[in-house]
């Protein structure tokens, strides 16, 4: 295993930039995290569980990053306001957003209570737009910036989780509207949308959900579930100097899951050794843990 990142990008393409990740104390946030810092950001990241941040914010230490971290609850305008404005009075602008912080539970909708669905809705949308609102209001209005909303393959919905696919849609809008309202300023608003990525989540759902998990790679056309760094690298190309003129997009990192129909004889990618390579995960994360679900 590597002792460093191994990120396709150039390594100071983020050099004296101050970038802020939401969620950036585990899984798909705590890989971006990585990613940045390793490109020269210093790196902020939020969550609500400090002992997650502390270590995250250790690990990119230790590998020669620069990162500090928030504890925050993104749903609280009052918090998000004061977090982003301690941010700004030791940094004097944050650059780069990214918008990873989310959670739902498996739930079919007739057993969602208002609470249920309001506290999903909350954490995956409200808490995403307060989150970008701060950062253009105090900071990128003045200095430009990009943001990066990360949300879910919930193309053709989300059943089992429609609050979560209801959110992630609404973040969809609400990233096509930012790109208009905010370019005058020199902001670029655009989203990733990871499908079925291996990251640490899945250990959030419960044991009885593991023989599901673990089928679901057979549904990609790729034939496989995506890696951390699969969507990290979405995420950091689209905050990037290459993604100038892109804005208001959803960039999908999902092995073409979405185009699976009903009567089409999916074909997954053979044995022939160019094929398997021309797909092969891309492993970057030298930190990356493989899912207890997982795990033989």
């Amino acid at each position: 295993m590597s002792d460093r990142y191994e990120s396709v990008f150039a390594p100071h393409l983020f050099q004296g930039k101050v970038a802020v990740v939401t969620g950036g104390g585990s899984g798909i946030g705590r890989c971006i995290a990585h990613e940045l810092a390793a490109l020269g950001a210093h790196v902020v990241v939020i969550g609500r569980n400090l002992d997650k941040l502390v270590d995250v914010c250790g690990e990119i230490v230790g590998d020669g990053g620069r990162a500090s971290f928030h504890s925050c609850d993104i749903r609280n305008e009052e918090a998000v306001k004061n977090t982003v404005q301690a941010i700004i009075a030791v940094h004097g602008r944050i650059d780069a957003l990214v918008n990873n912080a989310g959670g739902q539970f498996i739930s079919p909708l007739e057993k969602i209570s208002a609470k249920g669905w309001q506290a999903v809705i909350d954490t995956n949308l409200t808490g995403g737009f307060l989150l970008a609102r701060e950062c253009y209001v105090q900071s990128m209005q003045q200095h430009g910036g990009a943001v990066v909303n990360i949300v879910a393959d919930m193309w053709g919905s989300m059943p089992n989780m429609g609050h979560s696919g209801a959110a992630r849609a609404g973040m969809v809008s609400f990233t096509e509207t930012a790109a208009a309202e905010w370019a005058r300023s020199g902001v670029r608003v655009n989203a990733v949308a990871p499908g079925y990525i291996a990251s640490s989540g899945m250990d959030h759902y419960p044991p009885e959900a593991g023989p599901m998990l673990r089928e679901m790679g057979k549904t990609v056309p790729l034939g496989r579930f995506g890696t951390e760094a699969e969507a990290s690298a979405a995420a950091v190309f689209l905050l990037s100097p290459a993604a100038a003129f892109i804005s208001g997009s959803v960039l999908r990192v999902d092995g073409a899951r979405p185009q699976v129909r009903m009567g089409w004889p999916m074909q997954m990618p053979g044995n022939d050794a160019m094929q398997r390579d021309a797909v092969k995960p891309f492993n970057g994360f030298h930190r990356a843990t493989v899912p207890k679900v997982f795990q033989k």
